[in-house]
């Protein structure tokens, strides 16, 4: 494992995210904490220091679990990351109470780092008028030792981002972002990465994998670059573009599996970096990728932030992946059929569009709307 530098200390190149736990029954709510405690074990083991975890994730239940799996080991032999879940606006007037909690669920005394999280459209008012008092107190908490270094994560637009720091820069010490080579145009990850490197703020990188999808494809790009290395993995070449991108201090993973984490591991043994020519070859696949999502694809990342505000408990993450298969093959018989395996109430015609999930989406998609267009395609 190689370790980049940040202020004093040393950060392992790859961190453990800890969104995609293995869950029992398909129930994310459910983390297999058995299975979560082996591969913790084996990243402790074989040098990952970093692990990044949530108010939200899992329905909740990640703070719990990796503050368990954490607990055998010395305090002071691993980082760990949460963050305020500012993308629930609900969450501003009880950043105190959420706050002592995380640490009782993490079994901590104190956070390594510790994020706004998702800063967006939807929530940068609320987070430049703070007028709760949630600034003043995460300082507070810097104060006494239970924050060692405050930073953010953003899904936004550049100009949301720009008034956030511009806003609190004195007290920003790095930024996360959704950095990938299909979200360096997509989400204008390169205007991100910029603007960052001129303010000589450190990256902290989300989603490199695009929520597994680069892990299982090179987009159509393999054959060309088989020609550099004919050994690499989908996963490789998207890893490996993310260690190109100057500025980059940390590099996030939810790893699903014990097999994942050997892979990943075994990759970040040592640092690589792509020629230009690779480059050029990842985001000219990413271009075309990007024209099927104008065409109507949703660039859903299996967050499952939405699902925990569906009033009808539909399985949204899942519904989305089926409406992307749709769209890419055209085969509405299928997509009828995979409908039906659903019950009534679960399928996406039990949709109500009241709109709670779109609100805390972080690549801001239209989940009733696309309800709608897979209930219409099941009619006909």
């Amino acid at each position: 494992m190689y370790y980049n530098d940040f202020k004093d200390i040393k950060l392992s190149g790859l961190g453990m995210g800890c969104m995609r736990f293995p869950v029992i029954d398909g129930d994310e709510s459910k983390i297999d904490h058995a299975a979560v405690q082996e591969m913790v074990d084996y990243a402790m083991a074989n040098g990952i220091n970093y692990y990044d975890t949530a108010w939200g994730y899992h329905g909740g239940t990640s703070e719990s679990a990796i503050g368990e799996a954490l607990s055998k080991y010395d305090r002071d032999s691993y980082y760990l990351a949460t963050k305020f879940p500012g993308y629930d606006l609900e969450n501003f007037e009880k950043h105190e109470e959420i706050f002592y909690k995380q640490l009782e669920n993490c079994k901590t005394d104190y956070f390594d780092f510790y994020l706004y999280h998702c800063v967006s459209e939807d929530n940068i008012e609320r987070y430049l008028n703070d007028d709760c008092g949630l600034t003043d107190f995460l300082l507070r908490m810097k104060e006494e030792g239970k924050i060692k270094h405050l930073g953010f994560s953003c899904h936004c637009k550049l100009e949301t981002m720009h008034a956030f720091i511009k806003k609190y820069w004195r007290h920003l010490e790095f930024c996360q972002i959704q950095l990938n080579y299909l979200d360096f145009e997509f989400q204008d990850a390169r205007a991100k990465v910029e603007e960052l490197n001129n303010l000589s703020m450190p990256i902290w990188v989300m989603e490199p994998l695009r929520g597994g999808k680069l892990a299982k494809s090179a987009l159509g790009g393999e054959k060309m670059l088989a020609r550099s290395n004919p050994d690499y993995t989908p996963a490789n070449w998207a890893f490996s573009f993310v260690e190109s991108v100057p500025g980059v201090t940390m590099i996030l993973s939810g790893m699903s599996d014990f097999e994942q984490v050997k892979q990943n591991v075994e990759f970040f043994n040592e640092k690589k970096t792509l020629n230009d020519d690779d480059i050029a070859t990842l985001l000219t696949a990413a271009h075309f990728e990007i024209t099927n999502t104008k065409n109507g694809m949703a660039p859903c990342t299996s967050c499952c932030y939405c699902m925990s505000k569906c009033p009808q408990g539909l399985a949204i993450s899942e519904l989305l992946r089926l409406s992307n298969e749709y769209i890419l093959s055209g085969n509405k018989g299928m997509l009828k059929g995979d409908i039906a395996d659903y019950p009534e109430d679960k399928r996406p015609s039990a949709c109500i569009g009241c709109g709670a999930c779109a609100k805390v989406c972080p690549q801001k998609i239209d989940i009733p709307g696309i309800m709608t267009k897979i209930s219409e395609a099941v009619a006909e």
